[in-house]
C-alpha cells in the first residue's frame, strides 16, 4: 500500500559517525554529553554515532507508538515504554539509545521500578526509525543486547526481526503481536498522518 508519505523526500535523520573509537572512550564521552539532549547516541564495534531525529523520523515514530498501544490494548495485555532511556551494557560492549523499546511480555518483572540493564532481561520490543543511512549495524546491535523483537521503519518499509540462534531473522508477522498483519501498520499510518486522535480512540 502506497502512504502519503512517500510522495515527497523525507528528512529523517541528521547523523555524525566516529570510527574506531574504544569502549572506554565512547563511555566517557557519553558522561560528558548534557543529561537534558534531543539527540541519540549509539555504539557498536568501534563506531558512536549521533543521530539528531527530525520531523519525519519524530512523526513517524510517534505514530508507531500509537499503534504499538493500539495493539497491547487489543489483546489486553500490559507494558512498560523505556522510549529512548539508555542501555549501556559492559559485557558486550554495546551502548544504545533506540527510538522506543518496550516490556510487554516481561512488563511484570519491571513494573513500578528503574529496570537494571546489567540485571533485568532486555526489552521485549525495540523500534528503530532510520530514514538516513545509519553507519551503524543496528541488527547486530540489538541482538548482542538479546532484543528478542526488532522493528525498523525507514518511511516506507516495515521490518519484522526476531532473534533466533544469536541473530535476527526476518518475519512478516510480529510474534508479540500475532493478531497484526504487516499491512496493519501500513494502513494505520496512512489513516493517522490524517488524524492521529480517530486513531487513537481504537485503544
Amino acid at each position: 500500500m502506497t502512504i502519503a508519505i512517500q510522495t515527497r523526500t523525507l528528512s529523517g535523520e541528521q547523523r555524525v559517525a566516529f570510527h574506531d573509537v574504544s569502549w572506554e572512550s565512547y563511555l566517557q564521552i557519553f558522561q560528558a554529553l548534557p543529561l537534558r539532549r534531543n539527540s541519540r547516541i549509539s555504539y557498536s564495534s568501534g563506531t558512536l554515532e549521533i543521530a539528531m531525529p527530525l520531523e519525519d523520523h519524530e512523526v513517524s515514530l510517534r505514530l508507531i507508538e500509537l499503534f504499538v498501544r493500539v495493539l497491547v490494548g487489543e489483546m489486553g495485555m500490559e507494558m512498560k515504554t523505556m522510549g529512548s532511556t539508555t542501555m549501556n551494557l559492559d559485557r558486550v560492549k554495546k551502548g544504545a539509545e533506540p527510538d522506543c523499546a518496550y516490556y510487554i511480555q516481561n512488563q511484570p518483572q519491571v513494573a513500578g521500578r528503574n529496570v537494571d540493564f546489567d540485571a533485568d532481561p532486555p526489552p521485549d520490543l525495540v523500534v528503530e526509525v532510520d530514514i538516513t543511512n545509519t553507519d551503524l549495524d543496528k541488527n547486530r546491535l540489538y541482538a548482542a543486547i538479546g532484543v528478542p523483537e526488532f522493528w525498523r521503519y525507514d518511511g516506507k518499509v516495515w521490518r519484522i526481526f526476531v532473534l533466533e540462534d544469536g541473530g535476527y531473522g526476518e518475519r512478516d508477522r510480529s510474534p508479540i503481536f500475532p493478531i497484526s498483519e504487516k499491512e496493519d501498520l501500513y494502513v494505520f499510518l496512512a489513516e493517522a498522518y490524517e488524524g492521529e486522535v480517530a486513531q487513537g480512540k481504537r485503544i
